[in-house]
């Protein structure tokens, strides 16, 4: 059995290694690369793999539970509530119409209303692990066409929950009695039968009892994740052992996985909404680097695993059905598309990206088709007959795109320009400066005058090809990225000096400077107010407002030029710079947790401020500072020259 395992795991990975290289050298991108190598290494070409293909599918499907997680951790609460229109609106609506589209497609054909409506809901899904492995492989995640996607895909995910407590309520209603006799043996095999009492007891119960554990499972992780998670990942971060943290992110994604599966639940949806719950943890960035690998490889074997299980032998016996079937779901959940797509305003090029992306089914429909045949909606035949359907709509989505990209978006649009490699970094400076715009070139040339390496880092490729025109010496990468900062010389450098544009990733590259490299010391530039509070917050060694110093520098030389001595402007803006960077630091704990403290503090503060420059208004000008002021000596010495 051990032989046997090492031999299939070595199989599906030595096919991986093979033909993914290859699919990318063709042009034909990583996904299809994985599912021909499935069809190949499967029992119907080279019988490699076969028997195993259910179990293999099982353990791959963890691949697409642990990418739901890390989708969770990328949508704040506050970003999901931002989205809420285009994820209940298009994602809505195209759910909505499909459905009901296919239902009536079912009822013409002579099934029964629940299997109408059971094959309705399932052929409404969409392949989340195909189209965002594909849309970020291209870099199309950012375009209005990927984001539409990604909020179609989101509210599908989500629907799966009801659609799973409506399968048990459509067998109730059913008269069809061909798949009773197997509800028990699916149950068993599926929900643990014979080996937690739990999972077989909920497996026999009626289906709003299930619904009631399930809604009681999501208040679970809510809470848990607010009031339970976070204090334990902090006890874990704090003893510095990467290995650790990994063990216990894996820990509570197959943790809540397990649980959901005894639901009989889909376990990617609890995961992505612990995912979420999540989200604004200090630890989110922590996660996502630990979980990333092992969600590649397993949406690896997934695609392989789905490959494999693609049966020829129905596709011989039936080659009409199969392609019409296949067909006829691909254009018909591409007509919908592309009413949703003009309804959601898509420019015409963005529109035919949503719409061929989408047009196919989903990883979630093998869940949904074997609950439906547990419960006792479908029957073998039709499930068999929907599953192979599916898997040749997924394995031909990536062909489907590559036409789309080549041959139908020349027509509307350019092309997207490929993303430049980051570049390999060849020196090592005590000063590392993230970002060379409009802040930090001043900060750069400053430095480099008074001869102190710094190694210039910008996310912008224009901006460094001209950088190195006119020759200074930078180079393009992303600057949160672990390796770059090592290859960087992190450990070794003294100070890191923030100069991005975009808070969100100044804030994460703090947090994993201070987990991996806390030897260095943050000296970091804030676009905003909120943003500097933040940045106090988050442990920065000096932070400074983008505006400050020339805001003050401006109003130091209007001083001057209302009759103001020079020395008592210059003194004058020191001393509010100053003043301001201790009020900052005051007011940093209270901004964002009691705004009537807060304002009142700004109050206090302004009344303090003014009461000290009347003060100094007062002042006798002595001497000193008369002679301190050579405005007019320099004047005189000018008009004589």
């Amino acid at each position: 059995m051990a032989g046997g395992f090492f031999f299939q795991a070595f199989t599906y990975f030595a096919a991986a290694v093979v033909a993914v290289p290859v699919a990318k050298r063709l042009g034909l991108g990583s996904v299809l690369g994985y599912l021909l190598a499935g069809v190949f290494i499967g029992p119907f070409a080279l019988g490699l793999v076969g028997s195993e293909g259910e179990d293999v599918m099982h353990f791959a499907e963890f691949g697409v539970v642990l990418m739901l997680f890390l989708v969770g951790l990328e949508l704040e609460p506050s970003l999901l509530w931002r989205m809420r229109v285009p994820v209940l609106g298009l994602g809505g609506l195209q759910v909505a119409l499909t459905a009901a589209l296919f239902m009536g497609l079912g009822l013409a054909f002579g099934l029964p209303w629940q299997q109408a409506l059971a094959v309705g809901l399932i052929l409404a899904l969409s392949s989340t692990a195909i189209v965002l492995q594909t849309l970020a492989e291209k870099g199309w995640m950012g375009t209005g066409g990927g984001r539409s996607s990604f909020a179609v895909l989101l509210f599908q995910d989500i629907a799966v929950i009801p659609m799973l407590a409506v399968m048990p309520l459509l067998a109730t209603m059913s008269d069809s009695t061909e798949a009773a006799g197997k509800d028990d043996a699916y149950h068993d095999s599926h929900h643990g039968g014979g080996v937690n009492p739990f999972a077989d007891w909920i497996a026999h119960q009626p289906g709003w009892v299930n619904t009631l554990f399930v809604i009681g499972m999501v208040v679970a992780i809510i809470v848990a994740g607010r009031y339970l998670l976070r204090p334990v990942l902090r006890i874990i971060a704090r003893t510095h052992v990467r290995e650790t943290f990994t063990a216990f992110a894996l820990l509570l994604v197959i943790g809540i996985a397990l649980i959901m599966n005894w639901l009989g639940v889909s376990p990617a949806l609890g995961t992505f909404l612990a995912g979420v719950v999540l989200a604004n943890s200090e630890y989110r960035h922590e996660l996502e680097s630990d979980i990333e690998p092992f969600k590649g490889i397993l949406l690896g074997v997934f695609f392989i695993a789905v490959g494999a299980a693609i049966d020829f032998s129905l596709i011989v016996a039936q080659p009409v059905v199969v392609t019409l079937i296949v067909i006829g779901l691909i254009v018909v959940k591409a007509a919908i598309l592309f009413v949703v797509g003009s309804l959601g305003k898509l420019a015409m090029s963005q529109r035919l990206l949503f719409t061929l992306a989408l047009a196919q089914g989903g990883e979630f429909a093998f869940v949904l088709l074997g609950f439906a045949l547990s419960s006792g909606v479908m029957g073998g035949d039709i499930v068999q007959l929907l599953t192979v359907s599916v898997a040749l709509t997924m394995g031909l989505t990536p062909l489907i795109l590559i036409a789309e990209e080549k041959l139908i978006r020349p027509r509307f649009a350019a092309p997207q320009p490929e993303s430049r490699p980051m570049d390999e970094i060849d020196e090592s400076a005590p000063v590392i400066l993230a970002g060379f715009g409009r802040f930090g070139n001043y900060v750069g040339r400053l430095l480099r005058s008074q001869n102190i390496p710094v190694t210039v880092i910008d996310s912008d490729p224009d901006h460094i090809d001209f950088l190195r025109k006119i020759g200074i010496k930078a180079y393009f990468g992303d600057v949160c990225r672990h390796d770059l900062l090592e290859s960087a010389g992190a450990k070794e450098a003294k100070i890191l000096i923030l100069a991005l544009e975009n808070a969100e990733k100044s804030q994460e590259l703090i947090e994993l400077v201070k987990r991996h490299f806390p030897n260095l010391k943050i000296f970091a530039r804030a676009v905003d107010r909120p943003h500097l509070y933040e940045l106090i917050r988050g442990d920065a060694d000096y932070a400074v407002h983008q505006h400050g110093g020339s805001a003050i520098r401006l109003a130091t030389e209007v001083m001057k030029e209302l009759g103001f001595r020079a020395n008592r402007a210059e003194r004058a803006g020191r001393w509010f710079l100053n003043y301001d960077r201790e009020m900052s630091a005051a007011l940093a704990e209270i901004h964002s947790s009691d705004e009537k403290s807060y304002l009142s503090q700004v109050r206090q503060r302004v009344d303090e401020l003014e009461a000290q420059f009347a003060q100094d208004a007062r002042m006798p000008m002595d001497t000193v500072g008369g002679a301190w002021d050579n405005t007019a000596l320099r004047k005189g010495v000018a008009g004589d020259e």
